[in-house]
């Protein structure tokens, strides 16, 4: 691959995962780091030996000449900055979500194949090792026909990124249209979207809250429970968040006319549920050890993938990175289809609308 200089702007959490990752990536380096608070990008920097760090995205953009931008900053930002680094020359990398609606969405894409880039948007879980294997046991037939599909993201609100949104009213996550939900049900979804393709499925939402209020400010309009449902033409699916729900899980299942496999993103187990084979008792007392097998046989593989240190919790956005790069060096297709983008980007348009009535159809009640 030939050498890419990338360049990050916004310099908060996940740039450091980014910063890291490139690392891993023969041919590619992070020539230059950028955030709004030079002290954000300074200490980036510092931390990893980055040779270049600014508070000027435009100025980066002409000195740096990056080939590749990542974008790590708050979503309302994502329009303007793709725009800027595509009209630039730069390909681009958009942390997720994406844009903050779908009309923005699309004018990226838009953008981007005008100009002859290439964009991305990080659906990292969409390539971790165990969605590639859900979906090779989809092409090979091992799942039969999909039947439904449930995806489930549990979330800390008690934890340093929870505490900061509740702790301050102004937070760029009270800003989004589906606020909380709106950063991070793209991990919920995508995974669903490989089992229904249709770009309009129907779709039923509903958020509640479980957090008391007393604020009395936007903080009190903050929904912390999400359930959606999706009808395809073939399948149906769950998707289900939860800020509240203990132990805090992250999984997709999918029941197909074969087999059932579950992917357990916080074990990182793929265990596999087989039909019964024996009658009566026997066929009810069974499962339960071969659920226990299949377990401690993903638990050895995950303890084999340690020792030799291929067990690691970003693999999923390490490797939408290797296969973005790789698609800027062949000329080819980026790794995410642009319609697969905009698919996501349309159903969150919509779960946030209905999530919206429900809000203001409660209110009236009240």
């Amino acid at each position: 691959m030939r050498p890419l200089k990338i360049a990050i702007v916004g310099c908060g959490k996940i740039a450091d995962a980014h910063v890291e990752e490139v690392g891993k990536i023969a041919g590619a380096h992070v020539a230059a780091v950028c955030d709004r608070e030079l002290l954000m990008a300074e200490q980036l920097a510092v931390r990893y030996g980055v040779k270049s760090h600014y508070h000027d995205f435009a100025q980066l953009l002409a000195e740096i000449r990056p080939d590749v931008v990542h974008i790590t900053t708050p979503p309302q930002s994502h329009l303007a900055l793709a725009l800027q680094s595509l009209d630039a020359g730069s390909h681009v990398y958009i942390e997720k979500p994406f844009a903050m609606t779908r009309a923005e969405s699309a004018r990226i894409v838009e953008q981007a194949t005008r100009v002859g880039r290439l964009v991305t948007v990080g659906h990292s879980f969409a390539f971790d090792p165990l969605t590639i294997a859900l979906r090779q046991m989809r092409d090979d037939g091992f799942l039969g026909d999909v039947v439904h599909v449930e995806s489930h993201l549990g979330y800390n609100l008690s934890g340093a990124f929870g505490a900061a949104l509740m702790g301050d009213r102004s937070h760029w996550v009270h800003g989004l249209p589906g606020k909380l939900f709106h950063n991070n049900i793209d991990h919920v979804l995508h995974k669903i979207e490989d089992f229904i393709p249709e770009d309009a499925p129907r779709i039923v939402a509903r958020a509640t809250r479980r957090l008391p209020a007393g604020f009395g400010d936007e903080r009190d309009d903050l929904m912390d429970e999400l359930r959606v449902m999706l009808e395809g033409s073939t399948a149906t699916a769950f998707a289900t968040f939860s800020s509240h729900a203990v132990p805090v899980r992250h999984f997709a299942r999918v029941w197909g006319t074969r087999n059932t496999v579950t992917a357990d993103y916080v074990t990182r187990v793929l265990a596999v549920e087989q039909g019964e084979k024996y009658p009566s008792a026997i066929g009810r007392l069974l499962p339960a050890f071969a659920q226990a097998r299949e377990y401690r046989r993903g638990g050895w593989k995950n303890v084999r993938r340690f020792m030799r240190s291929e067990f690691q919790f970003f693999s999923g956005m390490n490797e939408l990175f290797r296969r973005f790069y790789q698609s800027i060096n062949d000329g080819g297709t980026p790794p995410i289809a642009y319609g697969r983008i905009l698919r996501i980007a349309g159903w969150m348009d919509d779960i946030f609308a209905q999530v919206e009535s429900g809000l203001k159809s409660r209110e009236g009640v009240r």
